[in-house]
């Protein structure tokens, strides 16, 4: 199969603006989700708004493609820049303008997700350790994934899933697997054309987690598993993490 990987990078961000051209290492945070994505994919795209990321992702000699301002989530954009690339792939890998971290094996999982005929939509997970404090699990910022025995999405939300009744909540992460989202989709061409096409669902507005407008409408979602820890860039908090975490692993 044919594979496509288009970055979304808006410049603004309610809790980080500008955050795909702030400075991780000496380079930006896209140019670095660029590096990591070109160690997998042939054809790596970032699908921004604006002029200052556009130019940023050219001068660090990958592919931007400019889409429009209105887009309400990386999806539609991802979808638009798609359009324009020039590639007929046959699955389309959005991943996360804020994730310098990911890694080329989480890249490889979610590809071979597609080996299975009937995948549709893909993503990962990695299940949160025994010993990880309750308050970094219920962390909203961090959303939780249920899985059927098939792997597959139940659910998503940003509260922890399932309630352990009767069970103190400290002790959650040790009676139980809890399954943090990573960051990163694939689509097959056909189904992220689709799903742009659906509107907003209640769950989706009441969670704000776009794959829940997936699941509301049917589209099963394909999960794979990882054990490579990464650090997502939502606020300058998470980019002095990202700053420590660099310095302590040869990415």
């Amino acid at each position: 199969m044919e594979f496509a990987a288009i970055i979304p990078a808006r410049y603004a961000s309610t809790r980080f603006p500008a955050k795909p051209l702030a400075v991780l290492g000496g380079k930006p945070v896209i140019i670095r989700v660029c590096e990591q994505a070109s160690k997998v994919f042939d054809h790596v795209f970032v699908a921004t708004d604006d002029e200052r990321i556009f130019n940023a992702v050219k001068d660090g000699g990958f592919t931007p493609i400019m889409t429009r301002t209105d887009h309400k989530s990386g999806t539609d954009r991802c979808f638009e820049a798609f359009c324009k690339c020039g590639v007929k792939a046959d699955v389309v890998v959005n991943i996360q303008g804020d994730e310098p971290f990911i890694q080329p094996s989480q890249l490889q999982t979610i590809k071979s997700l597609f080996d299975t005929p009937d995948t549709d939509i893909a993503t990962l997970v990695k299940p949160f350790t025994p010993d990880t404090p309750f308050e970094k699990v219920a962390n909203p910022n961090s959303p939780k994934v249920v899985v059927d025995d098939n792997w597959n999405a139940l659910y998503f939300s940003r509260s922890v899933i399932p309630y352990l009744r009767g069970i103190p909540q400290e002790e959650w992460p040790s009676r139980h697997t809890y399954y943090k989202h990573i960051g990163l989709y694939a689509f097959k061409a056909d189904v992220l054309k689709a799903v742009t096409e659906l509107p907003q669902a209640p769950l989706e507005k009441a969670e704000s987690l776009e794959q829940l407008r997936w699941l509301s409408a049917g589209y099963r979602i394909k999960v794979g598993v990882t054990d490579v820890e990464t650090i997502g860039i939502d606020t300058p908090d998470d980019l002095a993490a990202a700053e420590v975490f660099l310095k302590e692993h040869s990415i």
